[in-house]
């Protein structure tokens, strides 16, 4: 099925000819039309374009007799979060200062993607200024879980988690700067890859970053099939694929997996839990050595975090400069006051003037700030030593399921399990485990020693071969969505009922 394989797979039978170029970005096309009055994920569309480029593509391959000469993704749809600039394409970045703002060029890793020869079908939804993980603005509204739409898709690239999620995508582009990848990746039941340091060049994207925070931020890919990670991120290198390791050489009987007890940080829900200890128990399976590592640290890592951020940051690339104009605490405070009058007419959403507000705290305390900025020294170095470079840490994404619409704004600091890893400079892929007993997506993340990224791309690869890896929702849309793409090409033939089969022996 179109909507289920993987981009490398979509370019091999494109390339081939055992399907058009233009079919493919059809079926995407129709299943986005057909989902995203009731997701909101994709927010600005290309279509008319696209199908141009897909007839070129076609042209292309049908004039092309070196079919290994062509452009490795020819001919296959993807999808883009609006903080990278495309050119023509709004990067509003869910600010109503910036709702009128188009790119003029593509982000670097846009033109990397179209050079390669994939289709962009529009841009997707993000949160305020990208900096929440829940994806709501006041210029695009709030975007939904297609497992249900009372839940969240995660932030800042939950437009991308949600129209991956949903079939709809064979992949996007996203970043991740505390977990902006892997939380709407898990929250959707698909991959994510957050790379290396500087593994991936962020021209382009907005915010940007400067100075130490330019190791913290990583674009990278959300996809619905492991085999599309390792390539991706290669492609996304560019210059530096050299520094990625190729996922062929792992062998996952030689890792070490190794998971934290006691349990530190956000207490992770059954689920999550579940979640992990599956995971542990197929890489273990298949030979790979478990072991148990306790890591105090941890229970500090939102204040470590949040304090390497502001040790690495000045006050002109602050959020709060990028959201009032200016760094000072009267802003946030001045906002907060103004939202109690004026409520829903405020152009800023709470979560992120919050959110502001907090970005104050390590900068008024400078003496605690050194504290903590020196305690996240003394966890790099022990996650270095406990990770080398055969081993993987298998944590949460999150310490539960996606949360329901709004519940964010009352544990703003469960996100921690992902931030750390940003400021820890680490490596780390999001991998769906199926879903729970409610039918909403599980996972973990998987995560490696610095530019050792095939590790954990091996371990997803491993664990969709073991666990099923995405598992799409459309089964719980046969009724809602009768116009879906995935409904008319999975809708088996009516079977009789129980009943009818017992009486005609046909058990």
């Amino acid at each position: 099925m179109l909507l289920k394989q993987s981009a490398i797979s979509l370019a091999a039978d494109i390339k081939a000819k055992k399907i058009s170029s233009r079919a493919v970005v059809e079926a995407h096309i129709a299943q986005i039309k057909c989902v995203n009055p009731r997701l909101n994920a994709l927010i600005f569309d290309r279509f008319a374009q696209a199908l141009r480029e897909a007839d070129q593509a076609d042209a292309l391959i049908a004039s092309t007799k070196d079919i290994n000469s062509l452009p490795p993704l020819l001919g296959v749809p993807c999808t883009i979060k609006d903080t990278f600039e495309f050119e023509g394409m709004p990067q509003a970045v869910g600010m109503v200062s910036r709702k009128d703002i188009y790119g003029q060029k593509d982000a670097y890793a846009v033109a990397v993607l179209r050079k390669a020869g994939a289709i962009p079908l529009g841009v997707t939804n993000t949160p305020e200024l990208a900096m929440w993980y829940e994806t709501y603005n006041r210029v695009y509204g709030r975007t939904k879980n297609a497992y249900d739409r009372g839940r969240i898709t995660g932030g800042s690239s939950g437009g991308e988690g949600a129209i991956v999620g949903a079939g709809a995508s064979p992949f996007g582009l996203g970043s991740d700067v505390a977990g902006s990848i892997r939380m709407p990746a898990f929250f959707n039941g698909v991959f994510g890859h957050k790379a290396s340091p500087l593994l991936i060049e962020n021209q382009g994207h907005f915010p940007s970053a400067h100075g130490q925070t330019l190791n913290y931020l990583s674009s990278g890919p959300l996809c619905r099939q492991a085999e599309d990670l390792e390539p991706l991120v290669r492609l996304l290198a560019g210059e530096n694929s050299h520094k990625l390791k190729s996922v062929n050489e792992v062998d996952i009987a030689k890792l070490r997996v190794i998971t934290v007890s006691p349990e530190r940080g956000p207490k992770a829900t059954f689920d999550i839990l579940d979640a992990q200890q599956r995971a542990v128990d197929a890489l273990v399976v298949q030979g790979a050595t478990h072991i148990k590592v306790d890591l105090p640290l941890l229970d500090d890592a939102f204040m470590i975090w949040s304090s390497l951020l502001a040790d690495s940051s000045t006050p002109e690339h602050s959020f709060t400069a990028m959201l009032f104009g200016e760094y000072h605490v009267k802003h946030p405070i001045k906002a907060l006051l103004g939202m109690a009058v004026k409520g829903k007419k405020s152009p800023h959403t709470l979560p992120l003037v919050v959110l502001t507000l907090l970005e104050q705290f390590p900068n008024l305390a400078t003496g605690q700030r050194k504290h903590f900025v020196q305690l996240g020294h003394q966890l790099k170095q022990q996650l270095n030593d406990v990770l080398g470079d055969d081993g993987v840490l298998v944590m949460p994404v999150f310490p539960e399921v996606a949360p329901r619409h709004g519940a964010p704004i009352f544990k703003p600091f469960d996100f921690v399990d992902c931030a750390i890893v940003n400021a820890m400079e680490l490596p780390a892929t999001a991998v769906p485990m199926g879903l729970n007993a409610g039918g909403i997506p599980t996972g973990i993340q998987v995560v490696a020693n610095q530019n050792n990224d095939h590790l954990s791309l091996a371990c997803a690869l491993a664990l969709e071969k073991a666990t099923g890896g995405w598992v799409a929702p459309w089964h719980s849309w046969l009724a809602d969505l009768p116009n879906s793409v995935l409904v008319q090409q999975t809708t088996p033939a009516k079977k009789a009922s129980p009943r009818r089969r017992q009486k005609t022996g046909a058990e």
